[in-house]
């Protein structure tokens, strides 16, 4: 059994300002052989879903994403991930007063093709909101936010009837339309489409072909649905995360995967994956994750997973009203078969980090029956995820949070470590409190030394975690010693 067994209670709220000057003290240049932590203060922005975010390469993200009104489209830059929370937001376009585009502005994603700009957004009429189609919008202008839209007008599919959530990737010199609809005399709200494009970014050409139809068991809850579609691509194969079920608690992520080699309008060369990448966590407070994209952290050296979720279970009426989606952002693990790894919806606040052995490169610091041990291919991730948060005992000192078991915190007993629930005694509370040191083996890496036995370091020996005093040597050094990603 590789879980904690007792049911965690969730911690108090943190100051975002206080625990991101935390991280900046903590965080050093990773070693050569890590890779780098990246951390953002979730949620990113409040009453905001089916988010996508765009790296360009002027420098900047561009965020755009459905409003609760459904009537317009919105877009956004910065920088960096995190300075989308507060950028200031423009409409670059609104819904028509009648007739087409006229109603449920959905699902926006915002692409540069061939040196223009093009907006992908789904759209009701004013006289009938639920004849959902896909329309493009398109900008000549260096600066979206301030260039004129013009509308190239709807995407042709082979049928028409209900579609939604067009999406576009390139692979192998072809660019690709995946998208979402409602098939003739297939009973299923959506599914999920794939098509070359033609002469231009809103035309498809040739043959369309089905990917998948939502048949099992957690694709069907509520609605029979595969939505949402977008492409990540790594290690010479292609992977198509999509949205299934009813847009509520029941919400999660699916994933088709081929060869990036493949013929990928054969629906043979995809394969699903039998259950969902990413759902709701009931114990992080994390609900109906869903609809999602991909983008890149700002060193470019890690995949991010940008989705939205809401941070309760139980929706009044029809969870389309309900505004509170928001939009969130953790990193993408890739594990060693080269497919990635979502882990689980992350609490609210910081994201986690992973301490990786700075000696045995490919093991991390993680819980297993409450014992804190060395391992590698560490299942499930979050065990092996910790928040970094202001030290339980103060100072200026940090403590270690388990992500999937908040309130429980990395400390020493017996000088054998732990990860145990915070009693709020002033015991627990110094042996879970730690002071950040450059590496004792690489001062690019980080060490940490305990705040109630000063000169003794968290260290690994015989793949457990313990609290020991430095004894000068190479072994008891690099044991003591780890990057974090």
């Amino acid at each position: 059994m590789n879980r904690l067994l007792r049911r965690p209670s969730r911690p108090a709220a943190l100051t975002a300002m206080v625990v991101l000057s935390l991280i900046a003290a903590l965080l050093t240049a990773p070693a050569a052989h890590a890779t780098p932590a990246v951390q953002y203060t979730n949620p990113l922005a409040t009453q905001r879903a089916d988010p996508h975010i765009f790296r360009h390469t002027d420098g900047y993200y561009y965020f755009t994403a459905t409003v609760p009104e459904y009537d317009r489209i919105v877009l956004r830059r910065a920088t960096t991930l995190q300075g989308l929370s507060t950028a200031p937001e423009t409409v670059i376009w609104r819904r028509h007063a009648s007739g087409e585009m006229g109603a449920h502005i959905w699902a926006p994603e915002i692409h540069f093709i061939n040196g223009k700009w093009y907006v992908y957004f789904a759209a009701g009429r004013a006289d009938d909101v639920w004849r959902i189609r896909m329309y493009v919008l398109e900008s000549g202008a260096a600066n979206p936010l301030t260039g004129t839209w013009t509308e190239r007008g709807r995407i042709a599919t082979p049928w028409d009837t209900f579609a939604l959530d067009a999406s576009t990737f390139v692979a192998g010199g072809v660019r690709y339309l995946t998208w979402a609809q409602q098939e003739p005399g297939i009973a299923t709200n959506s599914n999920l489409y794939i098509a070359r494009m033609g002469a231009n970014p809103w035309t498809i050409t040739g043959s369309t072909t089905r990917l998948t139809v939502p048949t099992l068991a957690w694709e069907t809850r509520g609605y029979k649905v595969a939505e949402g579609p977008t492409v990540i691509q790594r290690n010479g194969r292609i992977f198509l995360t999509y949205s299934a079920s009813a847009t509520d608690a029941n919400y999660c992520l699916g994933m088709l995967t081929a060869s990036a080699s493949a013929d990928l309008l054969n629906a043979s060369s995809w394969t699903k994956s039998q259950n969902p990448v990413f759902a709701t966590n009931a114990t992080t407070g994390q609900y109906g994750p869903g609809h999602n994209s991909f983008t890149v952290s700002e060193d470019g050296q890690s995949d991010i997973l940008v989705y939205h979720d809401r941070n309760y279970r139980d929706i009044s009426g029809d969870p389309l009203n309900d505004p509170n989606r928001r939009t969130r952002l953790q990193k993408v693990y890739w594990t060693a078969d080269g497919t990635p790894n979502f882990g689980i919806p992350v609490p609210d606040g910081i994201t986690p980090v992973r301490l990786r052995s700075y000696d045995q490169p490919d093991r991390f610091v993680r819980h297993w029956e409450f014992r804190a041990r060395l391992d590698a291919n560490v299942s499930p991730l979050a065990d092996s995820q910790f928040r970094i948060v202001p030290g339980l005992g103060g100072g200026g000192t940090v403590s270690l949070e388990s992500v999937n078991f908040p309130g429980y915190h990395l400390r020493h007993r017996g000088f054998q470590a732990w990860v145990e629930r915070d009693d709020g005694s002033a015991t627990f509370r110094a042996d879970a409190t730690f002071t950040r040191r450059a590496g004792l083996a690489d001062g690019s890496a980080v060490s940490l030394e305990s705040v109630n036995f000063p000169g003794y370091y968290l260290r690994h020996r015989d793949l457990q975690m313990w609290v020991e005093r430095d004894d000068g040597s190479a072994a008891f050094r690099t044991g003591a010693t780890f990057t974090l990603e």
